[in-house]
């Protein structure tokens, strides 16, 4: 085909198409917009799982043009526990499997603590009562009776608990509480009884030593700046089992607190050293 052929032949061909629509530019930006808001969207969703990738322990994902998306740092992120101080496997539970957090919710170091909740009630003097929560409550709504039996550490392979009960104590229209807790054995808490006594909760006050037969007691009489607490004992037993037995005029800011402490400071001395609080 020569050249002029070819022009004709490209004439009738252009003849017999329609024509296109005249170009608007309004749908055109409009056709931008969607475009670039579609990008975005896929590379929001790119960050995001990548940020769920690095978490997860995957380091790399591919982005929509073919490039690899790196997450800087040098590896996974660890995932922290609840209380994020120990990379331990916790204890096994009573169904033989790892518990989820640091507190026992069955078997016998649960068990232990219900004992201890059950103990504490019974040493409540007379002339106060010790209400309780409605059944209806679950263990973790409950503020007027609690327990609980929490692993601490791992000291030279053996596992070393704490346990804790609460006790509402009422006289009156006033409400206070008292605290037992108990570490065991091989714990690393202070032998002297006053450093003792003022490793409770990490609180401070002004500490005096009692004497209990042969017992050596601490007990913080007037605290500091803290006032969670009114007063607090301290004892370690010659097998390294420790309790401490605290009080206090108040429970909680929505119920008026107590006219006096239902313990002399003799007596909580003693309850630090009963034997019904020795926890093995």
């Amino acid at each position: 085909m020569n050249e002029e052929e070819l022009r004709e032949g490209l004439r009738r061909e252009m003849a017999g198409i329609t024509p296109p629509p005249p170009l608007s530019t309004g749908a055109a930006l409009g056709a931008a917009r969607r475009t670039h808001f579609r990008r975005r969207a896929v590379w929001a969703s790119l960050a995001s799982a990548a940020v769920v990738l690095a978490v997860t322990g995957f380091a790399a994902v591919t982005t929509p043009d073919g490039r690899v998306y790196q997450p800087a740092g040098n590896g996974p992120l660890a995932s922290p526990d609840a209380s994020g101080d120990t990379k331990e496997a916790w204890p096994t539970g009573p169904d033989g499997r790892p518990q989820e957090d640091r507190t026992a919710r069955a078997g016998s170091k649960h068990d232990q603590g219900v004992h201890l909740l059950n103990e504490a009630v019974s040493v409540i003097p007379s002339g106060y009562t010790t209400p309780e929560d409605p059944p209806s409550q679950s263990a973790e709504e409950r503020t007027l009776r609690t327990h609980q039996a929490q692993f601490e550490e791992e000291v030279n392979g053996v596992a070393v608990w704490s346990y804790s009960s609460s006790v509402a104590v009422a006289q009156g229209k006033g409400t206070g509480r008292v605290i037992v807790e108990v570490h065991d054995a091989g714990n690393p808490l202070p032998a002297e009884p006053c450093a003792l006594a003022q490793n409770f909760w990490g609180m401070q006050g002004e500490c005096q030593v009692e004497t209990v037969g042969a017992a050596q007691v601490g007990v913080v009489v007037r605290p500091g700046s803290d006032e969670r607490l009114d007063q607090w004992s301290a004892y370690r037993h010659p097998d390294g089992v420790v309790v401490f037995v605290a009080q206090g005029v108040t429970l909680d800011e929505s119920r008026p607190a107590l006219t006096k402490l239902p313990f002399s400071v003799p007596q909580l001395a003693a309850l630090a050293v009963d034997e019904r609080f020795h926890l093995k």
